[in-house]
């Protein structure tokens, strides 16, 4: 067998070993660095790895801890999560409720509202739908709602958080596609690469996220329409004075503005904001009354499980990453995606077609981690924008937390809903909704425009 053979077989073999270790349920960031070091061994004693690839894995891993994009992330889920803690997200929802659900269908439209304010202000899909599960469904169910229309706008409007900035998703996708921009003009033979911001990426991601958002509502007006029945009017809803809405509204809108406003105005950087709305969030629990030494440490304990998550994987990815490419993994990508029929454009639709169906069964932060700096590199050598790009995954990542067996925002929302309501009705409920996010993917994918006007305009 020559060595090409034997890569070929090496390769199929740390992917065949991925998704086992994946699927047998042990954790993430394990089975991610751990397959990827037991075929690198297997690789050195049968001759066709060398393990001077592994030496740059320290270095890896020190720009990762100390990459000022990164700190986004412990930050921005300690906005999030003290948001939720304190109760400011459920005394939120609890007022736009009451002003919409005098209306047929007005619900619906409240749990969709509410969430896109959420998602610009906390970015954490479990808070999110658990919240609205535990107010908004028993409200609507009672009301005499559909429980799928019901179901799927919850778990539907809690996925916002990863489109609409600041989100998570955008922060480690801004981290990974900037290494893979850099890698793709260095190989190209430009030695001064330019870069791919985490701010670029939230201009880019507002339009179609708003976009999507409208589409949402379309589709709860229309079913209201079509069919009365199925979203009815909330009897007795008395509407909440002004005074209200102030208290329980504007201090989620004033998150709103102090970050998203402050990075796109250009007066902070996205890890600058996140401290503000850190700050921020702290500052409104403690006017409400939410705030106590146990709920600080309660948050910042919690924050640290996620961000320990989140690291961990990215560490793995990184050991994954430098395996794949020391078997020629990177070539033999941009060699299948470069012959596609189609050029450029057959190669966009197969990465997004891969990634989607990898959202079946994976989360979106293993899915950043290791299939974008496998694929983005060669898209990018063969012209893609890459604001354009980032956006366009991040709108399919989306759909992870939505289609079964293993989306996340329905485990979060089975945990909390009623137990008769069956599973079955969820996963009924989000399939219009898995629809728009496609719709809105094609779109984009047909006006680029969308995700690239506002970052050029704010360039200018």
């Amino acid at each position: 067998m020559s060595l090409h053979d034997q890569q070929i077989v090496m390769l199929a073999l740390l992917v065949l070993g991925l998704c086992a270790g994946l699927a047998s349920g042990y954790p993430v960031a394990f089975v991610i660095g751990g397959v990827a070091l037991l075929v690198a061994g297997l690789g050195t004693l049968l001759g066709s790895f060398d393990p001077g690839f592994l030496q740059a894995l320290p270095n890896r891993l020190f720009d990762t801890l100390t990459s000022q994009t990164l700190l986004a992330v412990p930050l921005f889920v300690f906005m999030g999560v003290m948001l939720e803690r304190s109760q400011l997200a459920e005394a939120l929802l609890t007022r736009v409720a009451a002003l919409f659900g005098q209306k047929r269908g007005g619900l619906v439209v409240a749990v969709i509202v509410v969430g896109a304010i959420l998602a610009a202000s906390t970015g954490i899909v479990g808070a999110t739908v658990v919240t609205m599960g535990l107010i908004a469904l028993p409200v609507m169910l009672r009301a005499g709602y559909d429980p799928r229309l019901a179901t799927g706008a919850i778990a539907a409007s809690g996925t916002l958080g990863q489109i609409i900035p600041p989100s998570i998703v955008l922060v480690l996708l801004g981290d990974q596609l900037g290494h893979a921009y850099q890698r793709a003009q260095l190989a190209q033979g430009n030695f001064a690469p330019d870069t791919v911001s985490v701010g670029d990426l939230f201009a880019g991601a507002l339009l179609p996220g708003l976009g999507l958002v409208a589409l949402y509502l379309a589709y709860a007006l229309w079913t209201a329409w079509r069919h009365p029945a199925r979203a009815p009017a909330l009897p007795g809803a008395t509407r909440p004075s002004l005074g209200e809405l102030a208290r329980d509204v504007l201090p989620a809108l004033a998150l709103v503005v102090l970050v998203l406003g402050s990075i796109l105005g250009g007066f902070a950087t996205p890890t600058e904001a996140a401290a503000v709305g850190a700050l921020g969030a702290t500052g409104f629990a403690a006017l409400r009354g939410g705030l106590s030494l146990g709920r600080i440490h309660e948050v910042a304990r919690e924050t640290a499980k996620v961000s320990a998550m989140v690291f961990a994987i990215l560490f793995g990815a990184a050991l994954f990453t430098l395996v794949f490419r020391g078997y020629g993994g990177d070539a033999l990508v941009h060699e299948l995606l470069s012959g596609l029929p189609g050029g450029r454009t057959g190669a966009i639709i197969a990465v997004m077609a891969v990634m989607f169906l990898l959202g079946f069964v994976l989360d979106f932060i293993e899915i950043i981690f290791i299939v974008v700096p496998i694929v983005a590199p060669v898209l990018f050598m063969l012209g893609v924008d890459p604001v354009w790009l980032g956006v366009m995954m991040a709108v399919n990542l989306q759909t992870s937390f939505l289609t079964p067996p293993f989306g996340f925002a329905l485990f979060y929302l089975r945990g909390v809903a009623p137990p008769a309501i069956p599973t079955t009705a969820i996963y009924r409920g989000v399939l219009p909704f898995i629809a728009l996010q496609l719709l809105m993917l094609a779109i984009l994918g047909a006006v680029p425009e969308l995700a690239t006007w506002l970052p050029d305009a704010l360039r200018d």
